[in-house]
């Protein structure tokens, strides 16, 4: 019988690769979708008719509840997120509520509905170190979030592991670092840069602004980081472990490559800095440690820096020159 997943966030980019992913192991996929007045399944065009979406939110308990006792996943992915770090200094209590709270209410409705070998996976974030207390960073590195969004992620991390250890729950916490697609939200620095090196190219657009370029971040490709979540929960026995390239980059370096992908060598005429775009408080430096990974799972990821922003860039132009309207 195929295994059956649960996926939470299923319109974002995440939950679209692995949705591709999980199909491609024959499980059969369900995706918890929030009421909305306009259609974002954009992402979900390849899989769309080959997994069942499930209405629900994570700020809503009962229906996790019935989601839950409907779906009786075997393993469940939560990928739904408020994922803007400079968002969540605007909107700390709705951050808290769906990265926190979210995270305890789906905790609650597997425990309560789900079956017992029910495995889940946590998407934590390498923003949960914030202002790094060593470099590189490992699963022992302490924490010290610079956001609301890392302090909320750094919340539903602790309580994966109480329940974990409460309940001898099956919950292991992927700690993923920076990792980017052509299906990134527009919002993100990384596809607004992509998108907008295609608009400039093609005298759609002049300029990008954007904020602080110094930031060092460590940048891996979606989908193998996607093949990383599902085979952490392929152990026998639930694991935090760090995804990451092992590689940094100024976010300088991504728009050069960027512009260098069509060709303009001048792309500081093209770039205006605005403080509006700054963090309150920023975080200088991500760089991961994933040899846990390689030692439990044999991962380590397989697009390089360079082909990242070639997939971003590329795609973005095939889409203006087609037309799209979503992005």
């Amino acid at each position: 019988m195929n295994k059956i997943a649960f996926l939470t966030g299923s319109t974002g980019q995440d939950s679209s690769h692995l949705a591709e992913l999980l199909l491609e192991k024959n499980y059969k996929v369900f995706g918890l979708i929030r009421r909305s007045s306009t259609n974002n399944t954009w992402r979900l065009h390849k899989v769309i008719d080959k997994i069942e979406l499930v209405q629900g939110d994570l700020t809503d308990q009962s229906s996790l509840n019935k989601a839950i006792t409907l779906i009786k996943p075997d393993e469940v992915y939560n990928m739904g997120a408020m994922s803007m770090v400079r968002t969540s200094w605007d909107i700390p209590e709705t951050t808290f509520d769906v990265n926190a709270n979210g995270v305890i209410r789906l905790l609650e409705a597997i425990r309560s509905f789900g079956k017992k070998e029910t495995k889940m996976y946590q998407a934590s974030t390498s923003e949960m170190f914030g202002k790094v207390q060593e470099t590189p960073q490992t699963e022992t590195t302490p924490f010290y979030p610079r956001s609301i969004y890392g302090v909320s992620k750094l919340a539903a991390h602790w309580a994966c592991i109480n329940y974990r250890e409460s309940y001898n729950m099956f919950i292991s916490c992927g700690i993923a670092f920076n990792h980017e697609s052509h299906r990134r939200s527009t919002e993100f620095l990384t596809r607004k840069v992509s998108l907008g090196v295609a608009k400039i190219y093609l005298k759609i657009q002049d300029y990008i602004t954007l904020g602080n370029l110094d930031s060092k971040r460590d940048w891996g490709y979606a989908p193998d980081f996607c093949e990383g979540f599902w085979k952490i929960l392929q152990l026998d026995t639930p694991q935090d472990i760090i995804l990451a390239t092992g590689e940094t980059h100024t976010i300088r370096e991504f728009v050069q490559l960027a512009f260098e992908e069509v060709g303009i060598a001048n792309w500081q005429d093209y770039i205006k800095q605005d403080p509006r775009f700054m963090r309150p408080a920023e975080v200088d430096l991500l760089l991961g440690d994933a040899s846990k990974a390689k030692k439990l799972i044999n991962w380590q990821p397989k697009t390089t820096f360079k082909e990242l922003v070639s997939i971003m860039v590329s795609s973005d132009l095939e889409r203006l020159k087609r037309g799209d309207r979503w992005e």
